[in-house]
């Protein structure tokens, strides 16, 4: 008999670019740089996914294919923002256009080790940003009206918390049971 856990998930979003709060710029010595990956690619992608998402039971996407994931970030208005510390990944933000203006932060967060060194918050910061002005980069995309973001009980302790701070308001919770599966892991193994 499986087991089950109850998993909340809160809905928050922006009406407008003056919602966004942003936190504090990491000044240039720091290291920090966040770079669009312009050219889609699934291996980076999963790398990414997997590697910020292992420890919090990221497991959607586990299953894509190569070409389900190609297909996903090939189509226009998806963008990868990678946050770097000193060259080496430490996080990232996806965005996805929608349909009437409204862009959906699809997936953010950190690495585990870079996770508490103030990244995060810039990093959600800037990628709201690029959300508000994603269609100058997509003309064909409306301009934006709604970002949008769910976090849930599964996510870091930080996260809904960091989203609120950055000027996200909470449009719905739900409350659901779902099936009780271990972390992945970046990898069978890790973090073991």
């Amino acid at each position: 008999m499986s087991t089950t856990v109850a998993v909340t998930t809160w809905s928050l979003e922006q009406t407008s670019p003056s919602d966004l709060s942003p936190a504090h710029i990491p000044d240039s010595g720091s290291g920090i740089r966040i770079v669009r990956a312009e050219v889609p690619s699934p291996e980076f992608s999963r790398f990414l996914y997997t590697a910020v998402g292992g420890d919090v039971t990221w497991t959607d996407r586990l299953g894509w294919t190569y070409a389900r994931w190609r297909e996903f970030l090939e189509r226009p208005g998806v963008e990868t923002w990678v946050a770097y510390d000193r060259g080496t990944p430490a996080g990232y933000i996806e965005l996805e256009a929608q349909p009437e203006g409204t862009v959906e932060i699809t997936y953010f967060g950190l690495i585990a080790a870079f996770r508490g060194r103030r990244v995060g918050g810039h990093l959600l910061s800037y990628g709201t940003a690029r959300a508000w002005d994603l269609a100058e980069r997509w003309p064909e995309r409306e301009p934006t009206r709604r970002v949008w973001v769910h976090t849930c009980s599964k996510d870091g302790p930080h996260a809904l918390a960091n989203y609120r701070r950055r000027g996200f308001r909470l449009f719905d919770t739900r409350t659901e049971d779902e099936p009780d599966v271990p972390a992945p892991g970046p990898w069978p193994g890790a973090g073991v």
